[in-house]
């Protein structure tokens, strides 16, 4: 028999601290957490020193299979997911394997920590919660088809979608179904969570905006293309891409289209939000600075490359990847 892929994962320890821990101020609960871009807003804004220069890689940890999953940082340890069926903790100083937790398919789920607890989503179909310090499953909860949303955690309500087709919200507690909300197709949009309304997008074409609390759909807008971005929400706009290759400006509380942006060969990553800018990346290989409220582009870098990585931002730096295999820092 072959054997499996071996892909390393190369995690800069400045990098990893200055992008992945954040505090969740989203509804004044005053949590420390860790969360797939940044915060429950999705913004990818991380209110940190960030890195002013790289001196080479303090450590290396081999998986046995690709690592998609983008790692959670909290309290000295590193949690993410391999497509070889585990979540790993890893310490962050010596890059030793703290634990690691085996489910039965491949993790794509980004990890989001919060009180003491690792949730995140595989292949297999289910969404975990695992201790965060011994990596003892706490429960699990079963869907329909493989969950590659990235969960958010809010008001002890736990948001994630699925390839069933449903966006769900469990109690974080006992993974109780609290509800679950019906679209039309797959659904691997990770959510963003504001004021008490959530939002994310389905391969149905479509935007939702549906209550925390009841799982009633306030909005939809509709797109020419799946949604697969992670929207991100600010000053009362949620910012989201479509496989129609534009970047779409909606008003949350309307539903209604602000503005979008097509650059040419069309956007292909989230955006980031750094006060009344946008930062996205695009199949041209650039890198696009957008006005907020206009959707007018300021400039762009190019990269050479097309990007599919979403942009980190910390202390007026933006991170991203691009697929030639570097890693940009530009001011």
């Amino acid at each position: 028999m072959r054997e499996p892929i071996k892909i390393t994962i190369l995690i800069l320890l400045s990098l990893v601290l200055s992008c992945t821990q954040s505090i969740d101020t989203a509804r004044n609960e005053h949590l420390t957490t860790a969360m797939f871009r940044a915060n429950l807003q999705h913004t990818a804004f991380y209110d940190t020193k960030g890195i002013g220069q790289l001196k080479g890689v303090n450590w290396k940890f081999r998986t046995k299979s690709s690592v998609f999953s983008t790692p959670a940082v909290l309290d000295g340890t590193v949690y993410f997911g391999s497509y070889d069926n585990h979540l790993y903790a890893v310490d962050i100083r010596t890059g030793e394997e703290r634990w690691r937790f085996r489910t039965e398919g491949g993790i794509f789920s980004s990890p989001a920590v919060n009180n003491g607890v690792v949730y995140f989503g595989s292949h297999d179909k289910n969404l975990y919660a695992v201790d965060a310090m011994r990596g003892q499953e706490k429960w699990r909860f079963r869907t329909e088809g493989s969950i590659f949303s990235s969960p958010a955690v809010s008001d002890k309500i736990i948001c994630f979608g699925s390839y069933d087709g449903y966006m769900y919200a469990l109690s974080t507690k006992k993974g109780k179904e609290r509800w679950k909300f019906r679209t039309e197709s797959w659904v691997s949009s990770s959510t963003a969570i504001y004021n008490g309304v959530v939002y994310f997008g389905s391969y149905d074409h479509h935007l939702y905006a549906v209550d925390l609390k009841t799982g009633k759909e306030q909005w939809r807008f509709k797109t020419d293309g799946k949604v697969f971005s992670s929207p991100a929400v600010s000053q009362g706009v949620v910012y989201f891409s479509s496989s129609d290759r534009n970047l779409y400006a909606v008003d949350i509380k309307t539903g209604k289209e602000r503005w979008k942006f097509l650059p040419e060969g069309g956007v292909n990553s989230s955006p980031s939000i750094a006060g009344n800018m946008i930062y996205i990346g695009s199949y041209d290989g650039n890198l696009h600075a957008i006005a907020i409220n206009s959707g007018q582009e300021i400039w762009k870098f190019s990269a050479g490359t097309w990007m599919s990585s979403s942009p980190a931002i910390s202390n007026g730096v933006l991170f991203f990847g691009t697929e030639n295999g570097y890693i940009y820092a530009i001011q």
